[in-house]
């Protein structure tokens, strides 16, 4: 599973596994925030705001629901 993410959210991952990041509880709607950010920075190329844009979208009409 891991061998999908790039190196440095590998390196994330086993910071936060192992206490040495931060955790966040609502990952779900983190995610969607900083995609969002991305989609909306007109410094980046169209195509990472585009695919920022699209995640955002897909993850937002999911089902998910960071109340629980």
């Amino acid at each position: 599973m891991m061998n999908n993410y790039s190196d440095k959210t590998k390196q994330l991952i086993n910071l936060i596994g192992s206490g040495d990041a931060a955790y966040v509880p609502k990952a779900i709607t983190c995610a969607i925030k900083v995609l969002d950010q991305i989609a909306d920075d007109t410094t980046l190329p169209e195509a990472t705001r585009e695919s920022a844009a699209f995640a955002a979208a897909n993850l937002i009409l999911s089902d998910y629901d960071d109340n629980d």
